[in-house]
């Protein structure tokens, strides 16, 4: 039984669900206490018991603590099962997060499985569906698995309510990835989606965007939707090179101007482009758990976040996988080797 304590490092969600995906996988059970000690509200939440719930299906597993408000949790999983599962969060809570934590033991799976979920398909804290499609699933494709995605609500806070199919075809290992060098940006979008809001909302944060990153008019659009339950606005910038396509993403919300919401995606690709690495941060802390299932492979990022480094410490307690960091100048090299 692996024990861990869920105030360490980062202390939030994350080492719950990296420890459901590598239970899943391996087969070892855990027990964990302390489940998001660091956060403003501790405990399991909808989105967390839902992750946990649908790990304890697909992995036939026994749990004990799974409750809503439970800071402790016991995992024993059994007998990884493919097919067709359908899981709701039943609030705004990330409905990509619940995919994320059960895709590992399915793309390695004995077969095929069909996943619907419902949920948050844009918020905050967590991957947007648009970063799965477009950067996340074709690096996976890459190593072996094949995972496609289809959006078919859009979800946003405080309504929720979206849905997304994904279909995965199972590979019967991960092969490595070696993702040194970006190359050259060759594809460019902004996309501003209003749900539910005013077309002038989107229009003024392409503005924005196009201003601070100096991009012409034709990379620039607007998806206007009412295929969501409640109002919702997002901005995506993307930037797309041989090696990989990043979506960096402004969430709009109550107090935040047009502008602002442009400006957060706009700062974060700045960022990005002014350095050499393939992967952003946030992609960087993605990527950790696949490599280490691989057993090897490389990356650069532009930083190595404390949830990553935590995300880490919580991947060597299930994977003989050693993970070393070196500074260069404009990144920094990741690199996955076996355990001695």
């Amino acid at each position: 039984m692996i024990l861990i304590d869920g105030a360490s490092g980062e202390g939030g969600g994350q080492v719950l669900r990296t420890a459901l995906s590598l239970s899943l996988v391996t087969g070892q059970p855990f027990h964990i206490e302390n489940i998001r000690a660091k956060r403003e509200k501790t405990g399991l939440l909808r989105q967390h018991l839902t992750a946990v719930l649908a790990a304890a299906e697909v992995g036939n597993a026994e749990t004990g603590g799974a409750t809503l408000g439970s800071k402790t949790l016991e995992f024993v999983p059994g007998k990884i099962r493919p097919g067709n599962f359908r899981f709701a969060v039943g609030t705004a809570g990330s409905s990509t997060l619940v995919f994320q934590t059960i895709l590992p033991a399915l793309m390695t799976a004995s077969g095929p499985s069909r996943l619907t979920i419902e949920g948050g398909t844009h918020n905050t804290l967590a991957p947007p569906f648009d970063f799965l499609k477009k950067t996340f699933l074709p690096l996976l494709s890459r190593m072996g698995p094949k995972v496609s995605v289809n959006l078919e609500r859009y979800g946003f806070y405080p309504a929720g309510g979206g849905r997304f199919i994904a279909e995965i075809e199972p590979c019967e290992k991960l092969s490595s990835l070696v993702l040194a060098e970006r190359g050259e940006i060759t594809h460019r979008r902004v996309l501003a989606i209003v749900a539910n809001l005013a077309r002038n909302i989107a229009q003024r944060e392409l503005e924005m965007a196009s201003h601070q990153l100096n991009w012409p008019a034709d990379v620039l659009e607007i998806l206007e939707t009412r295929d969501s339950p409640g109002p919702g606005n997002v901005v995506m910038v993307e930037a797309g090179s041989d090696a990989v396509t990043v979506v960096f993403t402004g969430f709009g919300r109550l107090g935040a101007s047009a502008e602002k919401v442009a400006s957060e995606a706009a700062g974060e690709t700045r960022a990005y482009l002014a350095s050499d690495a393939v992967a952003d941060e946030h992609l960087a802390d993605q990527l950790l758990l696949p490599f280490a299932l691989a057993g090897s492979g490389e990356f650069t990022a532009t930083k190595i976040s404390l949830h990553a480094r935590t995300n880490i410490e919580v991947i060597s307690l299930f994977l003989p996988v050693h993970f070393e960091t070196q500074k260069r100048e404009g990144s920094v090299l990741v690199k996955v080797t076996p355990r001695a």
